[in-house]
């Protein structure tokens, strides 16, 4: 007797689904990503006030306007009144991209500064410990048994 069996890649595990809960939608839909870059929303506007220093300011660290063609999916909730022809708005937000190798340039000069921030601090704290008054007590801790009965 032969039964009739369902091919294995027609199964589905509909029963075994948990059933999906309801979330608030995003605010910014995430972009479809293409290798090899970073992409953030740029601030155009606050409040309907324009903003054209932050964009400016962003174009020139290698920030470009993603265009609607590059991502379809988001032609839909683009603004229609947009500064911005032909690329991705959402209420005063613009969607950029740059090179990976570039927003990696950027955290390392950051990181850098930063460090030799910190380098300056440590130095100048240091300069100023004296080793009648240290600013610094080097706490050693000793431990001894004692003979067992």
């Amino acid at each position: 007797m032969a039964d009739k069996r369902i091919d294995r890649i027609r199964e589905t595990r509909t029963s075994a689904e948990r059933p999906k809960s309801w979330a608030p939608p995003s605010t910014l839909p995430e972009p479809d990503r293409l290798p090899g870059y970073d992409y953030r929303w740029v601030r155009t506007s606050t409040l309907n006030e324009a903003d054209p220093r932050n964009v400016s300011m962003k174009l020139r660290e290698g920030w470009e306007p993603v265009k609607a063609t590059e991502q379809p999916h988001m032609q839909i909730v683009s603004d229609t009144h947009s500064k911005h022809p032909g690329c991705i708005e959402i209420g005063g937000l613009l969607l950029c991209k740059t090179p990976e190798e570039l927003v990696k340039q950027r955290n390392d000069y950051y990181q850098n500064q930063a460090n030799n921030q910190m380098d300056s601090v440590d130095n100048n704290f240091y300069r100023e410990n004296d080793p009648r008054a240290p600013l610094f007590k080097d706490h050693k801790t000793s431990v001894s048994f004692g003979k067992g009965k």
